[in-house]
């Protein structure tokens, strides 16, 4: 019965085109057709017939065209999306492009530019804001690092070879966008203002850090600076993205989303419901994937068998753009014309930048048991996005050895005293680990709490000293 429906339902709608078309020209959009005045077609049909779909013609939806050779006949079909033609040859559709989809660079790895017109475009201060973020956060994720290691913080993520990636996108964003990131991407937030001393405290989970306490480390947020607060579970930021986007264009807004993520997260069901959303809801959303080679120990290979993360956004109706990652000025000249798209037309827009996490996936990681350590050397140095962008500012005269040292010695020393600050704060107070969930806290949390007080009182070296009760 129910592919008889459908089979009616398809009827009726060709035959209300086919009356319809005298009276309809070509900038009508057809709305809903009710069943009711369709009742002697489709008698069976219980529902009405929705179209949605602006036709280009007043013509059938079927079109021939003729010409003097026979095997130019061809036709059309007026499907939602565009005019589809019909072959008679039967051809799969290739699993893998030729050629592959191309890398957008500006720099080479010599730091000459390919493109001088667009490295033209970047003034010396912004050249020298980016160059000093880029060192600022590797010295930043050194020295989080070693306290990990040292036992002072539990748990620290690095972006190791991926410093152009953080600074760069940022610098081509306005401090209104709004950014929803994956984990590897402090460098945003240092870029838009946050300050050592802020990093520091949340790692460390004092009174201090907006969270409370009740985040890992490296699990930022700040509402001031338009970055939400890091969740832990994968790619679940994408759909959240898609809404904040929409939330901004229902709103008239001059602003955009733009979320990050891994290759590993384009596994994730989260990633295609994401950008299919975008795609079908003109959101303005950039979707920023770090192809970084490996989703923790998992190889791209083991991941997926397309052209990389690129080709995945055209599957959706989404615009597309490959991107090296190890290229300041690529980055964030791409970034800034995907923002300009964004806003301008309302549509989503895919990066996928390619790039090599040097570091390992974390301190719980050693990346060293799964991948040659020539690998891992080579695109640390050979590659290495700071010292190729530092060469393109040396030849400008923009910076110099000296400068270098100054900066180095400068930031890992306010580091440094940050994070002595930070370990000797007080802790938030107990009871904030029961708040800002419900409004007024049920009966079963409040229990929760006084059973923690009662075992805090009563094994004192099982709990830090410096949490007020």
């Amino acid at each position: 019965m129910g592919l008889v429906r459908i089979l009616c339902r398809r009827l009726c709608r060709t035959s209300f085109l086919r009356h319809a078309t005298s009276s309809i020209n070509s900038t009508t959009e057809i709305g809903v057709v009710g069943h009711r005045s369709l009742a002697s077609a489709c008698r069976d049909s219980p529902s009405p017939i929705f179209f949605f779909r602006r036709f280009e013609s007043t013509e059938a939806q079927f079109q021939h065209v003729y010409s003097d050779s026979e095997d130019d006949t061809q036709e059309t079909l007026d499907y939602p999306g565009g005019r589809i033609p019909f072959t008679s040859q039967m051809r799969f559709i290739s699993e893998f492009p030729e050629p592959r989809i191309p890398c957008y660079r500006v720099l080479n790895e010599d730091g000459y530019p390919i493109v001088r017109k667009i490295a033209e475009q970047m003034t010396k201060e912004e050249a020298l804001k980016i160059y000093r973020s880029m060192v600022t956060l590797q010295i930043m994720d050194t020295v989080f690092y070693e306290a990990q290691r040292q036992g002072r913080i539990s748990f620290y993520v690095t972006s190791a070879g991926e410093e152009a990636i953080n600074i760069s996108s940022a610098a081509g964003l306005s401090p209104d966008d709004l950014v929803l990131p994956q984990y590897r991407e402090a460098g945003v937030l240092l870029w838009r203002g946050f300050t050592l001393q802020e990093f520091a405290s949340q790692c460390f989970g004092n009174k201090y850090d907006y969270g409370k306490g009740r985040q890992m480390p490296i699990h930022y947020g700040s509402n001031k600076h338009n970055y939400f607060t890091i969740s832990s579970p994968i790619a679940t930021q994408l759909p959240q993205a898609v809404g904040a986007a929409y939330s901004l264009k229902t709103d008239g807004k001059d602003a955009c989303v733009v979320t990050y993520f891994g290759d590993g997260a384009t596994s994730e069901g989260d990633f295609h419901a994401g950008l299919n959303f975008a795609a079908v809801m003109e959101a303005p959303v950039i979707f920023f994937c770090r192809n970084n080679g490996w989703a923790i120990s998992t190889p791209l290979i083991d991941q997926f068998r397309s052209d990389g993360v690129v080709v995945k956004g055209q599957a959706y109706g989404v615009r597309s753009i490959r991107v090296d990652g190890n290229d300041a000025l690529a980055i964030y000249s791409a970034v800034r014309a995907a923002r300009e798209m964004v806003i301008t037309e309302q549509r989503p827009i895919l990066i996928e930048v390619l790039t090599y996490r040097v570091g390992h996936h974390s301190t719980s990681d050693d990346s060293t048991r799964y991948r040659p350590a020539d690998e891992i050397e080579h695109w640390g140095t050979a590659r290495n996005p700071i010292a190729r962008f530092r060469k393109w500012i040396d030849r400008n005269g923009w910076w110099t050895e000296d400068d270098e040292s100054k900066h180095r010695a400068n930031v890992r020393k306010e580091l440094l005293n940050a994070i002595q600050v930070a370990e000797r704060a007080e802790k938030p107070p107990l009871s904030e680990l029961f708040t800002d969930v419900y409004e007024s806290v049920p009966p079963n949390l409040r229990e929760q709490e006084e059973l923690l007080r009662e075992n805090v009182k009563k094994n004192p070296q099982d709990y830090p000293s410096n949490v007020a009760l």
